[in-house]
């Protein structure tokens, strides 16, 4: 239990650093800023919410497979399932 609320710990870091970071190119937006900068702050947020969903996945994943009464079919299906969700953008 204590690794889960330390993930839980490190994802909602990881969101509100991505809140943050909205904010700032919002700011950058008022200010006129250069196209440039902007989407490249855009896709250092687009990246942190990446990992984000890598690591939820990753840790329901690994939750699920840890579960002995679950069949093979059914691991195989939430493997694929993560996969899914990974790989879907």
């Amino acid at each position: 239990m204590a690794g889960q609320e330390e993930t839980k710990k490190k994802i909602e870091n990881r969101l509100k650093r991505s809140e943050g970071q909205i904010r700032g190119v919002l700011k950058m937006l008022e200010e006129d800023k250069s196209c440039r900068d902007v989407v490249i702050q855009l896709s250092a947020i687009r990246s942190s919410i990446d990992r984000a969903i890598g690591v939820i996945v990753a840790e329901n994943l690994k939750e699920c497979l840890a579960m002995e009464d679950m069949s093979a079919e059914e691991k195989d299906e939430k493997i694929k399932e993560a996969i899914e969700l990974v790989v879907k953008k």
